[in-house]
């Protein structure tokens, strides 16, 4: 599992840009809940695409179908269940996933004039026909050559199709291609072996089809478990928030004004105390570019034993607009595209009420519309109230972290370090960039968990600028010499189990490995601990541009890095020095993947190895200098970490 399930926690922000708990928090007295995030072992939704029946026994919908308007006859991309390609512009969310998603401005960009796109469906399913779509820009780019190929195991290929000498003459022009016999195969592949002319290759659509007729849509809204949003700005596609799976709601508003449609999800029954709250996320998707943006006209409801419903009676989000859908339509917290937190205090409004259902309702007044979108995480439980010794304990480093090239929210990485330090410490999800140091979601794992592969030395000012004088180190449990490939070494991990502060950052990885660091000014001490008797860190840096130096005898290392992005005038070399208090008991340097001078390791005979490293722009001598004025042979780590102004003692 990915999350932890049970008693929920009061978060404090609707844009979900960083992790999840800012601050120790003190737990409410226990109240009776309920939790689903729709995974195969969560409570699953007692109803799917049914109507919550009113008081006087009518529905409680009037001028919505479940069609999502964009539906097409025999589309089968509702069978999707993995979309992979040879390449993916993934710095700047042009992948693959974006071919399945019917929308035309997002893309596909592989850095090649040749490549694949697979498919991987449920089930074999039949395909007669198939259409691509022309991409935004650079004719040059759209494919020319190219196979239509069906697998049963993904391994072996059958051609089904093949095109020679296409061209598109508009952007976002659709061509469709008929095959010259039905093919029912579990994979499809595109593979394109020429473009027209550029150095890149990219596509908006791939749409794959059969003769089957468009099923009529459900009289109301459509509320079912999925694999989460096919898009997003900064979210892991074809995932809930967390997990692999979300609610999905969708349909068409066709009545001219007032439209909607009131679903039933969950049977529970929770008494509502006086600290008793709802939370739960959601995704409004941006249909059609439709500025009146009406997949926000959404809430999650509840029905009371009572016969009254939280809708009607005044609730509020934490920003204190109405929890209704109107309220949150037209209260404008909700963004398109991107997961949202809404939570709200159920005891100010319903306490001695007792909970009968969850609702998720859609409610308009300015129709007609198309709408669609996901709820994941539905929690009912006790609010959390937070404490905190020191102003710093209100940073979350990990803030402004879910953003990326081509959606700029924050642009930050998590840099831990003294007011004005001389270096930045942060967890790396991808060791080798430069720029986009550590995405709090979007480059989750297949399991859609967050991995680090390095925790990283940095100066980076901001991610378009780059980063220069890099150094990283990465802890491995693995037995004997430790596989240094980023992907391989990668640890996933929970944001539950991550601390994200100025002067501290610590994880928990799933495989039971701990990392932590904490900073002084040219210096920091680094934690790790084991769960078995294999403990090895890695060394490395962003590219081969440096050097390393392993001396196994006297516990430590020395360095230097010349790594440096286009814009970093004047950055000179930067020299490492750095000591362990656990004997090695072996280590070597680690070629391949053209970082031969930099990467290394060593293996100590401790569950616990606590590193400390100093840095300097003039020489080793002086980083070790540098260590010794900075952080005491005899400091612990846990006197380093204090926060600035409270008796620092190193």
């Amino acid at each position: 599992m990915v999350r932890t399930k049970g008693v929920p926690v009061l978060l404090s922000a609707v844009l979900l840009t960083a992790g999840l708990v800012s601050a120790p928090v003190s737990a409410a007295p226990a109240v009776p809940g309920f939790a689903s995030s729709f995974e195969t072992t969560d409570p699953q939704p007692t109803w799917v695409d049914t109507v919550e029946t009113g008081p006087d026994g009518q529905p409680l919908a009037s001028g919505v179908n479940g069609a999502n308007g964009s539906a097409i006859p025999g589309d089968i991309r509702g069978k999707l269940t993995d979309v992979t390609a040879s390449d993916e512009n993934t710095g700047a969310g042009e992948i693959a996933i974006n071919l399945t998603d019917a929308k035309p401005e997002t893309k596909w960009l592989a850095h090649q004039p040749t490549g694949w796109v697979q498919y991987a469906l449920a089930e074999p399913t039949e395909v007669t026909h198939y259409a691509l779509t022309s991409a935004n820009d650079a004719p040059e780019r759209d494919p020319k050559d190219w196979k239509l190929e069906g697998s049963a195991d993904g391994q072996t290929w059958t051609t089904l199709d093949e095109q020679t000498g296409q061209s598109f003459t508009d952007r976002f022009q659709d061509k469709e291609f008929q095959l010259a016999r039905p093919a029912t195969y579990a994979h499809y592949r595109l593979e394109i072996t020429a473009d027209n002319g550029g150095p890149l290759l990219q596509l908006a659509e791939l749409l794959l089809a059969n003769d089957e007729p468009a099923p009529p849509p459900s009289p109301n809204m459509r509320t079912y478990p999925d694999n989460g949003p096919v898009g997003g700005y900064t979210n892991k596609p074809r995932a809930g928030y967390t997990g692999l799976r979300a609610l999905h709601y969708g349909g068409t508003q066709t009545a001219q004004g007032h439209g909607y449609s009131y679903n039933k999800i969950f049977d529970v029954h929770v008494p509502v105390t006086a600290n008793t709250e709802l939370s739960y996320k959601i995704f409004p998707e941006l249909v059609n570019n439709d500025l009146s943006y009406p997949s926000t006209d959404v809430s999650l409801d509840l029905a009371f034993t009572d016969g009254t419903y939280l809708s009607e009676l005044g609730a509020t989000d934490q920003y204190g607009f109405a929890l209704s859908p109107q309220g949150q339509g037209t209260g404008k917290a909700l963004y398109s595209n991107q997961w949202n937190l809404i939570h709200a205090d159920l005891g100010k409004v319903a306490r001695g009420k007792t909970i009968a259902r969850i609702l998720l309702d859609y409610d308009n007044p300015a129709g007609p519309a198309i709408f669609n979108g996901w709820v994941d995480d539905v929690q009912l439980g006790a609010a959390t109230t937070s404490h905190v010794s020191h102003l710093s304990d209100q940073v979350l480093t990990t803030r402004g972290t879910n953003a990326n090239g081509t959606f700029s929210r924050g642009n930050n990485f998590p840099a831990t370090a003294l007011p004005h330090g001389f270096n930045f410490w942060t967890p790396v999800t991808d060791a080798g960039s430069d720029s986009w140091l550590y995405r709090y979601q979007e480059a989750n794992n297949a399991q859609n968990l967050p991995a680090l592969q390095a925790f990283g030395l940095s100066h980076e000012p901001s991610p378009w600028m780059g980063d220069r004088q890099t150094f990283q180190i990465m802890p491995s449990a693995a037995a004997g010499v430790p596989d240094a490939d980023r992907t391989a070494r990668a640890l996933p991990f929970q944001h539950q189990n991550e601390t994200a502060k100025p002067y501290y950052y610590g994880v928990k990885f799933e495989n039971g490995v701990t990392g932590e660091l904490t900073p002084a000014d040219h210096a920091a001490m680094m934690r790790f601990s084991f769960p078995g008797n294999d403990s090895s860190l890695i060394f490395d840096n962003v590219s081969n541009a440096g050097g390393l130096t392993l001396d196994p005898a006297t516990n430590s290392l020395t360095g230097y890095s010349d790594v440096k992005s286009g814009l970093s005038a004047g950055a000179g070399r930067l020299y490492v020095y750095a000591t362990f208090d656990q004997p090695v008991t072996a280590g070597s340097m680690l070629p391949g993947e053209g970082r031969d001078n930099v990467r290394g390791y060593l293996k100590f005979g401790a569950k616990t190895v606590t590193m400390r490293i100093a840095t300097s722009l003039i020489s080793v001598d002086q980083a070790k200098q540098n260590l010794a004025q900075e952080i005491a042979p005899r400091a612990s780590f846990e006197s380093v970490r204090r926060p600035p102004g409270t008796g620092n003692s190193a």
